[in-house]
């Protein structure tokens, strides 16, 4: 796949992180006054895209001064450790309760398996390398680095994931969100390059109320921009979150139904559900990509997002 850097001009760089297919995971890369910042960072698969992206800028790798992950679902953390042993003078910048799981990247592991299956799950992230306790920041609400001139603020922001924070780079205003505004595969934009956002509620930490007060204090925030990693900026974020909002409520509603209607095959019912549901709204939306190519794009996202749906909704 060839490299292509990003250029938001506004000190906000993206790359493709090179997972599993072309522009699923972004990485993000900040930049003020020769200082570097990486947001998310995909798999050890992306570290010798962030070290190409460094060099079209001319920065070395002693010029990054954090890796920071939104969480640690590992299409968002899985090349931390990898990152940490090229650039010398990071900070690892992660939630308090995604710490431990860094430094000690066992359980995390454990945990992917049993979501992917351990034969997927070694193919997507490898081995996993520790990061050192010591380089370790944990964030507590509100906390600001400081990079070249620029601050970039941390929030929590559960709702996808207990252990997620998004970042508010306040000299461009824009909001790097991870997954808690959703995914925008860019295949399902319009005609006219509007994004579709659609939740993520993957396993096992969904809570559809945190997520709701998430996403409204992002936008209380008047970002000019949201910058996922599935994928990269969309805007303006306020009709959007609008869309994203309905739709976890839909999901939810679907959820209640299917359980409703008894456990036996809840999963592949409630799957059949959400990308009937998908399509739909991909179609009002004016996605023009043919359905069945809609549902093979999110085949895997869809059956995550059952299972997580299925976790909460059964308490």
């Amino acid at each position: 796949m060839e490299f292509k850097l990003i250029d938001y001009r506004n000190g906000i760089y993206a790359f493709d992180a090179g997972y599993v297919r072309h522009q699923l995971a972004a990485v993000h890369l900040v930049v003020d006054e020769g200082r570097a910042a990486f947001i998310d960072n995909g798999s050890n698969a992306s570290l010798p895209r962030a070290q190409q992206a460094l060099k079209e800028l001319e920065l070395s790798p002693a010029a990054v001064d954090y890796v920071i992950v939104t969480h640690i679902h590992l299409d968002h953390a899985g090349g931390s450790g990898a990152y940490m042993q090229a650039f010398p003078n990071a900070k690892f910048v992660v939630h308090p309760r995604g710490a431990r799981h860094m430094i000690d990247p066992t359980k995390l592991m454990a945990a992917t398996e049993e979501v992917y299956g351990k034969e997927t799950a070694q193919r997507l992230y490898g081995t996993l390398i520790p990061v050192p306790a010591e380089r370790v920041i944990e964030t507590n609400d509100g906390l600001v680095l400081k990079l070249g001139r620029r601050e970039l603020a941390c929030y929590d922001c559960p709702g996808h994931a207990k252990h997620h924070i998004f970042i508010h780079d306040r000299a461009a205003n824009g909001i790097f969100t991870g997954d808690t505004f959703g995914i925008a595969y860019r295949e399902m934009d319009d005609a006219s390059g509007r994004p579709f956002v659609f939740p993520c509620p993957t396993p096992s930490q969904f809570d559809p109320v945190d997520w709701r007060d998430s996403v409204e204090r992002m936008i209380a925030l008047e970002p000019e921009a949201v910058y996922l990693t599935h994928f990269s900026r969309i805007a303006p974020p306020r009709p959007l979150a609008q869309d994203l909002l309905r739709r976890i409520d839909e999901c939810v509603r679907l959820t209640k139904e299917t359980l409703r209607e008894g456990e036996d095959g809840a999963h592949a019912r409630l799957m059949a559900k959400l990308a009937d549901y998908l399509v739909a709204e991909a179609r009002a939306h004016g996605t023009l990509l043919p359905e069945a190519e809609i549902r093979a794009l999110w085949q895997m996202d869809l059956d995550l997002d059952a299972q997580g749906l299925l976790i909460w909704a059964r308490g």
